[in-house]
């Protein structure tokens, strides 16, 4: 059999590389007959640019920004140069990771996306025309107020955080109507890990803030202030809105502040804590993470030409369906009549979900509580294990 191993990484344990390296050392294991090749993704956070670059080469352009808290963070930019002119590759993990916050410090009111906003600003300089920015993995929950910020917008109250927003008003965008102008010309791409919206029960705050570091109640006031600044930003589009006759003055300014309410619900908008929300506002189009790493490195090709696919992830859970890399593969899957296994070190969801998303089969490494300290001590050779049974029963 011709195997494909294509995870993503697993999250705080493995890389997607290192995954995979695992994956395919458990598969030799269990079926040493099968050839096996190696084909780690990403969605839009961690391990992004590494992805994209695989698949389409480019140049580094190191530089480094404020982490979520302010500290120096290094990041870079992927140049790729192709037939439309330059494209600038961008992760958002490099500059509001999850990972450059100690779990002691962690505190989605505070943390900003001030630095992701200064890094696309330093590949918007780079005389590119188009920006594709990974969203995902990240620490903060401040609807990438942030990141406007770091483009240019001067108000305090933007790089305070989350919770700094409850009390925003429509001085702090000033210059957003130019900042647009200026980005008109640029394509921007929001290459999201998950589907899901700003606000409500799966948004950014109610959905992500408590694995951030927030209890359930700071998750309720991120929630009131992300919604009160979607307000002030409706508002403010409201404003600017170009008025069509003086015989109907409210019609271009109802329009457009519901077009920009709208984007408080728009599948990709709650990503990176929101920031996918102000990359919207921006202008940018959105786009599953994992399809355009699926396109950069050929998923569709080299799953063509496979008997089996094996991917997997950290947690398998609702989240995992919502525009995931597991998710991704599912679909490629069955779109070429390819069956797609799923490891994972932990599987949240029921058979009924993973098999309407259209795998095959799923394994967990750690099927009861008392077994997950066991397999986050090692994590690599725990993957190596479990593929092991996995392809004595599934190879042939």
């Amino acid at each position: 059999m011709r195997i494909l191993v294509a995870p993503d990484c697993f999250t705080g344990t493995l890389t997607a590389p290192q995954a995979a390296e695992a994956m395919a050392e458990g598969w030799r294991r269990g079926a040493p007959h099968d050839e096996i090749a190696l084909l780690p993704l990403a969605d839009g956070g961690p391990g992004f640019l590494e992805a994209v670059r695989r698949g389409l080469g480019g140049e580094l352009v190191p530089t480094t920004v404020p982490g979520p808290l302010g500290e120096p963070a290094p990041a870079a930019v992927l140049l790729v140069e192709g037939e439309r002119g330059r494209t600038a590759y961008v992760e958002s993990a490099h500059a509001i990771g999850l990972h450059l916050v100690p779990p002691g410090r962690r505190d989605p009111g505070r943390t900003s996306s001030y630095g992701l906003g200064l890094l696309l600003r330093a590949a918007i300089d780079l005389d590119v025309s188009r920006v594709v920015v990974g969203l995902g993995g990240s620490a903060t929950n401040d609807a990438g107020a942030g990141l406007l910020a770091g483009l240019g917008l001067g108000a305090a109250t933007l790089r305070d955080g989350g919770e700094a927003l409850a009390r925003a008003v429509p001085e702090d965008l000033a210059g957003l109507h130019a900042l647009r102008g200026e980005l008109a010309g640029i394509d921007l791409v929001i290459a999201t890990d998950v589907d899901v919206p700003l606000l409500g029960l799966h948004g950014a705050s109610a959905g992500f803030a408590q694995q951030k570091g927030a209890d359930p109640e700071q998750a309720q006031r991120l929630e009131r202030a992300l919604g009160h600044w979607a307000q002030v930003v409706a508002g403010v589009a409201a404003e600017e809105a170009p008025r069509p006759s003086l015989l109907a003055p409210a019609t271009g300014s109802s329009a457009a502040r519901e077009a920009f309410r709208s984007l408080t619900q728009l599948p990709g908008s709650g990503a990176a804590g929101g920031a996918g929300f102000a990359l919207a506002l921006l202008g940018g189009r959105v786009l599953p993470g994992a399809r355009v790493v699926a396109e950069a490195v050929g998923l569709g090709a080299r799953l063509a030409e496979s008997d089996l696919v094996l991917t997997g992830e950290g947690t398998l859970d609702w989240q995992s369906l919502h525009g995931k890399v597991v998710a991704a593969v599912a679909a490629e899957g069955l779109e070429h009549a390819v069956p797609v296994v799923a490891v994972a070190g932990q599987v949240a969801i029921g058979r009924r979900e993973w098999g309407a998303a259209g795998l095959a089969g799923v394994y967990a490494l750690a099927e009861r509580p008392e077994e997950l300290a066991r397999a986050l001590a090692a994590p690599a050779e725990s993957l190596v294990a479990r593929v092991a049974r996995v392809a004595r029963t599934w190879s042939r």
